[in-house]
């Protein structure tokens, strides 16, 4: 369910940069900066999936942090529904966040274990004002419990008395309640088992169709990307190295590093696995404290030139609605 093109993005991100500082130099000064996210640029359309994947530790949890505001970005625009969410103080971002929420990765360590179900869904209908009366409260819990596959005794229960799935349910009923626009979707299926996470990632591409929800789908896992995600963007080391339609993705990806995360994917047909040509990557992943000059990927790339370790490459489109930053591209 995507709105026509033309109309102006959702979610705008522009040269979106992250620093961590880091201590422990002479006198307790900063020994240098983590760039977990370093010059991050894309769009979101109304109604679209935008999955972000890359390895762990590439700086795609705290693009999602960045945009909601939970960590304030170094540098950089955060444009959702026009107005630039850097800008804006505590008092402001208040009425935006409202349209955007979080789901996250682990169900249980993100609910209160001291409080029901029902008391963790019906408070923040309450603080923000948009069902003030108790008995309409607990009817907008029942509803919103109904809606994620729950049933109304569930309010009742605490976390610790359900399962995985049914807690990450809860999560999904939690964002809900605020009645967003976008959803940012923080691994939400990587710590339950493949059954419950073919349940979830169902939940969730039905609430799309039903309530015109916008999703950034964070993973690691590129079969579920490839399911629920309408285009997909590729990170490495707090760069994004490649952007394209899911198809285009998988069928022709361009970025060396995209075609390694795809060798990497088991094939179920044993025939097709055995002909397939691999794509092995040597050495580790650098240090975002001491990243490589020129293309980050250059390290470990196995068509790497002579100019790339002095050349960052831009991302740019190599054909209509897919990008690369690959100078080989």
């Amino acid at each position: 369910m995507i709105e026509n093109g033309n109309s102006p993005p959702l979610l705008e991100v522009r040269n979106l940069v992250k620093h961590f500082p880091v201590g422990g130099g002479f006198l307790g000064r900063g020994a240098g900066l983590v760039r977990a996210v370093d010059d991050v640029s894309f769009t979101i359309r109304r109604g679209e999936t935008l999955g972000l994947v890359g390895e762990s530790g590439c700086g795609k949890t705290t693009t999602g942090r960045a945009i909601l505001q939970l960590e304030r970005a170094t540098s950089g625009q955060v444009l959702f529904e026009g107005r630039d969410l850097t800008t804006l103080d505590e008092v402001e971002l208040r009425d935006m966040r409202r349209r955007m929420q979080v789901i996250f990765q682990d169900p249980y360590s993100s609910l209160n274990p001291r409080m029901t179900i029902g008391q963790m869904l019906a408070e923040p209908l309450a603080v923000h004002g948009i069902v003030r009366e108790r008995a309409a409260r607990a009817a907008r819990v029942h509803e919103l419990l109904g809606r994620v596959g729950l049933l109304p005794p569930h309010a009742s229960r605490y976390p610790h008395e359900l399962s995985g799935g049914q807690r990450q349910r809860v999560g999904i009923a939690r964002a809900l309640a605020m009645e967003p626009t976008l959803i940012v979707c923080d691994e939400p299926v990587s710590a339950l088992d493949v059954s419950i996470q073919a349940q979830i990632i169902n939940l969730l591409e039905d609430l799309q169709r039903e309530l015109g929800l916008t999703y950034l789908f964070i993973a690691h896992d590129l079969a579920v990307v490839r399911h629920i995600s309408d285009r997909i963007a590729v990170m490495y080391l707090g760069k994004i190295v490649e952007i394209a339609d899911r198809r285009a993705l998988y069928e022709d990806p361009q970025h060396p590093y995209t075609k390694a995360l795809l060798a990497a994917v088991p094939i179920p047909d044993p025939e097709l696995e055995a002909r397939r040509e691999r794509v092995v990557l040597g050495g580790e992943v650098p240090s975002p404290l001491n990243p490589p000059t020129g293309c980050v990927f250059h390290p470990r790339c196995p068509i790497a030139v002579d100019r790339c370790p002095r050349e960052v490459p831009e991302l740019r489109e190599i054909r209509p609605g897919h990008w690369a930053a690959c100078v080989l591209a």
